[in-house]
């Protein structure tokens, strides 16, 4: 369980659709799906039709502030079955990182890459009271590519199982690289917020509009809040 969970779910209805990507910058083929990720008839690329509005609308905040620049989409709609693979990768990932095989890890080796995989990993729960963040269809991961095409640089990549993934882990520091690191994190996250996401307080990349955690995060920035989920899991 995570705190987010505490939400209860009250489900509109409302279409998974298409995400136009004739608007946004896209990683092409699927990073997931070039890993071979079970999607079947499902494609990564939908949401919820609002969160896409809303998505619209921020990609057009940022072009106020930086004429040409897109946001990418890296990731939307996941199925569960989505989430268990890439869990499953990312813990034989990890594994293989730290030298080791299934063989070689003990207990504690066993649990400790557990941890670490569900610090950024959302448990595959089928339990229609605790979807994973993306199984609902109002969770994308993003990130930035400026007017030359290039992808703005946010001092690590998407998924990364370190701490470097914390939205503030530049915050602090005094070296002039990383300062631009925490400066385009908090034009993401502006530009983001100022459309109605919140962003997932361990990932700089994970924002969602609707779903258990942006409940949880509205709620927790103003107590006088008491939002409850409007879009629970699909598949």
């Amino acid at each position: 369980m995570r705190p987010y969970h505490q939400i209860p779910i009250v489900e509109c209805g409302e279409p998974l659709v298409r995400i136009p990507l004739e608007l946004f910058a896209v990683e092409s083929p699927h990073p997931y799906e070039k890993l071979g990720a079970p999607y079947g008839e499902n494609s990564p690329y939908y949401l919820r039709r609002s969160v896409i509005e809303s998505l619209i609308q921020a990609q057009n905040y940022l072009q106020l502030l930086h004429p040409n620049w897109q946001i990418q989409i890296f990731d939307a709609y996941r199925p569960v079955a989505v989430q268990q693979f890439m869990v499953d990768y990312s813990f034989a990932s990890e594994m293989e990182l730290r030298g080791l095989t299934q063989a070689q890890l003990s207990p504690n080796q066993n649990q400790e890459i557990w941890e670490a995989v569900y610090q950024i990993w959302a448990v595959p729960s089928l339990d229609e009271k605790t979807p994973p963040p993306h199984s609902t269809g109002a969770a994308v991961d993003i990130t930035l590519v400026d007017d030359r095409g290039k992808i703005v640089n946010m001092g690590s990549p998407i998924d990364e199982l370190s701490e470097r993934s914390h939205p503030d882990y530049y915050a602090n520091t005094s070296h002039p690289e990383a300062q631009n690191y925490h400066a385009h994190r908090q034009l993401l996250r502006d530009i983001m917020l100022k459309a109605g996401f919140q962003r997932n307080p361990k990932e700089w990349w994970h924002f969602s509009d609707g779903d258990q955690m942006w409940a949880w995060v509205s709620n927790q920035a103003n107590p006088a809040n008491s939002l409850t989920a409007r879009y629970g899991r699909l598949v």
